[in-house]
């Protein structure tokens, strides 16, 4: 009697057709979604950073009559944008991308400006940053809808953490400028 043999046929559709990632990279997201994902938390990063840079330079050279109210909440602004960075730079390393880490990088990906040359007055420096979280938090929410899209809650939770800081910091900056 002659012994059955199972083969196993391939697959009709392509690893990429069926959402999977290359090879190492199989979490359920497409290679696609992955890269446009990537490259939607490389702008955040980059947003991220560059704010960042301008809270810290601007606790360094803030003064005037609010000088010691700000110089405290910016070194807080700033440490909290320095922790927030290494989560979204991980989260495109587990995407299976390179995250940015240059100035050139994050200048060519920033929607934000870099801080200016000369340190404006307090109230200024209050107003620039109220921009500078309003930009990152619409950073956060455009990238949004391809995240709940592609099923990517990871990516989904931190983009919801992120604009929610933001839009609380804004708010409480520009709550400095009303009269």
């Amino acid at each position: 009697m002659a012994k059955a043999t199972k083969t196993t046929k391939a697959p009709k559709t392509s690893a990429a057709e069926q959402g999977i990632a290359a090879p190492g990279i199989r979490i359920g997201i497409s290679d696609k979604d992955r890269a446009a994902i990537a490259q939607g938390l490389s702008r955040l990063l980059a947003d991220t950073y560059t704010l960042y840079l301008t809270t810290h330079n601007f606790h360094w050279n803030v003064t005037g009559p609010m000088f010691n109210t700000l110089h405290t909440m910016f070194m807080e602004q700033y440490t909290e944008l320095w922790n927030a960075a290494d989560p979204i730079a991980e989260r495109i390393r587990a995407l299976g991308h390179v995250a940015p880490g240059s100035y050139a990088a994050f200048g060519k990906l920033a929607s934000i400006a870099d801080a200016p040359a000369e340190p404006p007055k307090a109230l200024e420096m209050v107003r620039i940053l109220v921009l500078g979280h309003e930009a990152v938090a619409r950073t956060a929410r455009e990238l949004f809808p391809l995240a709940d899209k592609a099923c990517d809650e990871p990516t989904a939770d931190l983009l919801t953490q992120r604009m929610t800081v933001h839009e609380q910091t804004a708010w409480m900056l520009r709550s400095l400028l009303e009269d």
